[in-house]
């Protein structure tokens, strides 16, 4: 008789088959924690693949959790462009001064080729180095801005926006050169190793964007790109709302909706299995700096009586990046209450359990 117990990509499958697992999986989605186990500044680990594969296994074997994530930082792609990155001490790099000067400068704008690109190329060799190490065990997973939502880095918020309402002829050639260098980005990543592909849209969220404004704009370039994506891919919304659309989003072809910490998390999870969709979520970690191991407990344990009966359902922080300033103390007690609490079948969660959030 085999008792091995599942491989982290065996649990994550099946609770992508909306049934469940040994355990509830748990995404820690690190970015710069890896500097720290290798006694780094932020910008000198992210400068090597070599680097953050080495920070993504030690993490890996530091606390036991269910995925690898070589993602470095959202500004890459507009460096890629020929964007400017602003490196901080505590905090993780962001764009600099917009790339796109005026509207018309979209007229002249051509998606950069991946092999050209050293910071994307980082990254790539990243993915290489983590698929060698854990082969098919522990998911991989990549990371692309949405064609709809890379924009605010490429020319700014406010920039953005007027365009969105005012020059929707420049608006579809904007997108027409981003889901190209989207999806080449992509599949990629997905050769070098990645298992599936985090597609970041949080202009999409209703937090932003009016829902008829999704519909009419975001979910079909999701819907175009995703298709040409070859692998399975994961939305999330960086902390934004979910539940106005996730009927749009699960048209769009997407296996997987990131769940913001600010909503109803089992409403979230009603709608998402309705359509198929796993949910991912949806732990605060702007308040997971200062938590108490007891808020820790109460966090996951919350999250997982609100999702997890029923599969479908991985344990995540809310954002996509665990802020720098979480303690290990903190991420170890979410990895233990994760264990204790989300080992199925899930008896503890019913009626009157009076679990707090």
């Amino acid at each position: 008789m085999n008792t091995a117990s599942p491989t982290s990509m065996q649990r994550v499958l099946t609770t992508l088959g909306q049934q469940e697992p040994d355990r509830v999986p748990l995404f820690l989605l690190f970015t710069m924690h890896g500097a720290k186990e290798l006694g780094l500044p932020i910008g000198q680990y992210l400068s090597s693949g070599e680097r953050v594969a080495e920070g993504q296994i030690r993490l890996l074997e530091k606390f036991g959790h269910d995925c690898l994530y070589p993602f470095f930082y959202a500004a890459m792609e507009t460096e890629a462009f020929g964007g400017e990155v602003l490196y901080f001490d505590d905090g993780p790099p962001n764009a600099g001064r917009p790339l796109i000067e005026t509207p018309e400068a979209i007229l002249g704008l051509t998606p950069p080729a991946v092999r050209d690109a050293p910071c994307v190329l980082r990254v790539l060799e990243c993915e290489r180095l983590l698929k060698a190490h854990v082969g098919d065990r522990v998911p991989i997973i990549g990371v692309v801005m949405s064609p709809f939502s890379l924009p605010v880095m490429q020319m700014g918020f406010e920039n953005y926006l007027k365009l969105l309402y005012e020059r929707r002829d420049l608006f579809d050639r904007l997108m027409q050169v981003n889901e190209e260098f989207c999806v080449a980005w992509a599949n990629a990543q997905l050769e070098a190793g990645a298992t599936a592909i985090c597609y970041f849209d949080p202009v999409s969220s209703p937090t932003v964007i009016p829902p008829a404004m999704y519909r009419t704009l975001g979910q079909p370039v999701a819907a175009r790109t995703i298709a040409r994506i070859k692998g399975p891919t994961a939305t999330h919304f960086a902390s934004g709302r979910t539940a106005a659309i996730i009927p749009d989003i699960a048209a769009t072809g997407t296996a997987i909706v990131g769940a913001s910490g600010i909503e109803d998390l089992a409403a979230v999870k009603a709608a998402c299995r309705s359509h198929g969709l796993t949910v991912l979520g949806n732990l605060n970690g702007v308040e997971m700096r200062t938590w108490s191991h007891d808020q820790a407990v109460a966090a996951v344990k919350s999250a997982i009586a609100a999702a997890g009966p029923g599969g479908g359902f991985i344990l995540s922080d809310n954002h996509g990046e665990i802020p720098w300033q979480v303690p290990d103390d903190v991420l170890h007690a979410v990895v233990e209450a994760a264990r204790t609490w989300g080992t199925y079948p899930l008896t503890w969660t019913g009626e009157g359990e009076g679990i707090g959030r």
